[in-house]
């Protein structure tokens, strides 16, 4: 009986249809296929030997039955515990721990909260009002607010002053914003990676969301230095599927955003060579982990880096 590969994705039109394809004619025992949903029992059987998730991050039942398919031996990727717990601020901290470079970060407390937060009895233990000048001081201007778990460039303003950067906080509502430093860049980076081992480096223009195809684009040592903190990220959070960009200035490149679970892999945005790119490695990476599934680890990977901690 062949191994199946189940794909849950959204309206991206380019990506799908070509992986499934790929899989299926490379005659491997494994077949890939859209997973089809209507409700989920507990402990129901999972016919996937590998799932791949690109869109349960704004489709929460489906977060849900991943969750659920992990305890029933799939290899889903991205892992749906990690994905969940993930935000900005903890992937700051976690670079800054693994000895990657990465802009300085401040994790804000939210603007606006749920009904029920009664000011300021629920929240005793906020500072109110903040100290924006102490904040600016140490991450200086400008200066980049984000989603702490947003992506696809919402939410992101650049603030040249003080003044802007509390306009701008006052519209979040009730996200949880990050405040960075603002990597003034002379080149900057998006590296495709997959499997915890391909790592592909594309000359990004972050301001045209443009990618160039030049592959001779950075030095000997650049290239492999973004090579191998690249993978120290990735593997850290055991994403399969990722991408990690980086702001280069004088010649150091920052880590800029590495919480990318459910990169943009469209045609038209990668351009025709780097996609055949992405789906003969996709398709490398579903077949060989359907085959030779991974040892379950008993905990996460990046809790080792805390163990020291504690002692």
């Amino acid at each position: 009986m062949s191994l199946k590969v189940g794909l849950l994705v959204g309206r991206e039109w380019s990506f799908p249809p070509a992986f499934i394809e790929t899989v299926n004619g490379r005659d491997e025992g494994v077949t890939a296929e859209y997973v089809k949903l209507g409700g989920t029992s507990m402990d129901e059987p999972n016919p996937y030997a590998v799932i791949i998730d690109r869109i349960s991050h704004e489709v929460p039942y489906y977060r849900s039955y991943l969750k659920s398919a992990v305890l029933q031996g799939v290899t889903v990727i991205n892992n749906p515990f990690m994905w969940t717990a993930d935000d900005k601020f903890f992937e700051a901290t976690l670079a800054t721990k693994l000895g990657v470079a990465s802009p300085k970060t401040i994790v804000l407390p939210n603007k606006d909260y749920v009904p029920g937060i009664v000011h300021p009895d629920s929240l005793r233990n906020l500072i109110s009002p903040l100290d924006w000048q102490s904040i600016v001081d140490h991450v200086g201007l400008p200066c980049v607010l984000k989603d702490a778990h947003g992506g696809g460039w919402k939410e992101v303003y650049v603030c040249y002053s003080i003044d802007e950067l509390i306009y701008n906080y006052d519209q979040t509502g009730l996200l949880t914003m990050v405040l960075q430093e603002f990597i003034e860049w002379d080149h900057y980076i998006r590296c495709m990676c997959l499997g915890q081992k391909d790592i592909l480096p594309i000359k990004y223009n972050p301001h045209e969301r443009r990618y160039y195809v030049e592959h001779d684009h950075m030095t000997p040592e650049l290239g492999q230095r973004v090579i191998d903190d690249s993978l120290k990220l990735v593997r850290a959070l055991g994403y399969d599927m990722n991408t990690v960009e980086w702001a280069v200035r004088d010649g150091v490149p920052y880590a800029i955003d590495f919480m990318n679970p459910a990169p943009d892999m469209d045609v038209n945005s990668l351009t025709p060579f780097y996609f055949d790119w992405v789906i003969e490695h996709m398709a490398d990476m579903a077949i060989d982990l359907a085959k030779n599934p991974r040892k379950k680890s008993s905990k996460p990977n990046w809790a080792e880096l805390f163990a020291s901690q504690a002692n």
